[in-house]
């Protein structure tokens, strides 16, 4: 039996057997339809017209200023057309029950309309001074005030529209009342059908919703398996599926060549820029003057910044492809956080904000990983928890031991992460809804990059963070990692 006839034979069954309430929810829904009808007609206009008039006032506060710095004819057109539009729907607030607040909007487009004559006057005679006094003086005071009186309209628009949206409830509650009983008999029958059908439907439905979940986290080789009962329409679904994640791993698969290449070539025009910038704050080509120097200043950190995103962008290519390299050696634990501490205690002393590097008792004096990208990924880390960090906050860098190898915790007292956002934090070009709070724009590379360091080096990286409160990232890292001549593809594992 199809999918088809299965759904025809109970939707039908069912429908039969809901037609009793549904006559009666058909007449109900009559009636609320003639009330929706109305509240459309009245306050839903209303509120409509309110804000075409608040658009329209805003308009004509930009519109002042064209009357004042160009005084031409179509600025002083533009202005008279606004406000004879905004008469009009003043005007009209009075065919929905609010004839204060139309009377009080059209007597302050009325004083609205002397200003602008006035300064459009005064801008004519070069009188610059006095056109400015009376936009402050009559024009801004007098369009304040209109826009105010439709707030205020505004607010009693939302009052009765509350009134009669509470009216409406109790007509709909006592419906509901009268119904229930009719309405409990057919939904018991109705769902012993639909539990029916669900239980034929649910696992194939199950498994690709599964899939498509490990589809949008990446996992672009996920299978699933044709339903039991050869639904035909269940069958055709999966093999969708199976061509979908097929065409997404190619396609994921030319993207990454693309960055790679793309990377690649950006690298080589982007260093001659930065070379050619470096021979002009030399001297090679005659002195800069000081204008000039700015200018090669903001070129120079620009320039610098697109270079550091093409090397991220090389570097996440290289990772997804198993191609970065990676070349652990000895490292004396207290020469890394000491230079860690010395390069961050300068930025900590700017932005006000108490660091501190704490080393607990039962640490190794070394460990052998890779020291570049372990730089790397704890610079990351501490940057971003400055960047979340406002002035006075805390960050803190503190290593213990963890089994036989290192814990490194980065915490801090910035912005924090919302719960629902943690787990893709780690993803390519992923960034938190935190964004407004941090001190200068990212990427959205940094952590994943820190994600795939950390695996290669066979260790773990885990966040918990509250809104509000702060973040805190671990990484657990054994002493030794294997000498190894790349970084894993993410798809293969460490």
């Amino acid at each position: 039996m199809t999918l088809r006839s299965r759904l025809a034979f109970g939707l039908v069954t069912i429908a039969i057997i809901l037609v009793g309430p549904l006559v009666f929810a058909i007449q109900s829904l009559n009636r609320l339809k003639a009330d929706a009808v109305e509240l459309r007609d009245q306050e839903f206009a209303a509120s409509l017209l309110l804000g075409r008039i608040r658009d329209g006032l805003g308009e004509l506060r930009r519109q002042e200023l064209a009357l004042l710095f160009s005084n031409t004819p179509a600025a002083r057109e533009a202005v008279d057309s606004n406000l004879v539009r905004l008469a009009a729907a003043a005007d009209s607030l009075n065919g929905f029950r609010l004839p204060q607040y139309a009377q009080s909007i059209g007597k302050s487009i009325d004083q609205i309309a002397d200003a602008a004559r006035a300064e459009n006057t005064a801008a004519a005679a070069h009188q610059s001074n006095f056109a400015d006094t009376l936009s402050s003086k009559l024009f801004v005071p007098a369009l304040n005030r209109a826009d105010s009186t439709a707030v205020f309209a505004e607010h009693e628009l939302l009052r009765r529209t509350s009134l009669r949206v509470a009216s409406e409830a109790d007509t709909i509650s006592r419906t509901s009342r009268a119904s229930a009983f009719a309405l409990f008999l057919a939904l018991a029958i109705a769902g012993g059908i639909a539990f029916r059908l669900t239980r034929s439907l649910s696992q194939p439905i199950g498994d690709l919703k599964s899939g498509m979940r490990a589809v949008a986290d990446g996992e672009l080789d996920y299978h699933i398996n044709p339903p039991d009962d050869r639904i035909e329409e269940l069958v055709e679904l999966t093999e969708s599926f199976r061509q979908m994640t097929r065409q997404l791993a190619e396609l994921d698969k030319l993207k990454a060549e693309f960055v790679s290449v793309a990377s690649h070539e950006l690298k080589t025009p982007i260093n001659v820029m930065i070379g050619y910038l470096q021979l002009l704050e030399d001297g090679i080509y005659g002195p800069l003057t000081q204008q000039q120097l700015d200018v090669h200043k903001t070129v120079a950190v620009q320039a610098n910044t697109l270079l550091r995103l093409v090397k991220q962008l090389l570097d996440v290519s290289r990772f997804d492809a198993g191609g970065g390299r990676l070349e652990p050696r000895a490292i004396r634990l207290d020469d890394l956080m000491g230079e860690l501490e010395r390069a961050f205690h300068v930025l900590a002393v700017q932005r006000d904000i108490e660091f501190s590097v704490q080393r607990r008792a039962g640490l190794p004096d070394e460990v052998f990983w890779d020291l570049d990208r372990m730089n790397e990924v704890l610079g990351n880390l501490l940057s971003n928890a400055f960047k979340f960090t406002p002035h006075g906050g805390v960050v803190e860098l503190t290593l213990q031991p963890a089994g036989a190898g290192v814990a490194m915790i980065v915490h801090d007292t910035g912005a924090g992460i919302p719960p629902e956002q943690l787990p893709r934090i780690f993803d390519k070009f992923y960034q938190a809804d935190n964004q407004g709070a941090a001190r200068a724009a990212g990427t959205g590379l940094g952590l994943a990059i820190a994600k795939r360091i950390v695996d290669a080096h066979s260790g773990t990286i885990s966040c918990v963070s509250t809104v509000g409160v702060g973040t805190t990232i671990t990484i657990e890292m054994p002493a030794r990692v294997p000498r190894r001549s790349s970084l894993p593809s993410p798809r293969t594992g460490s």
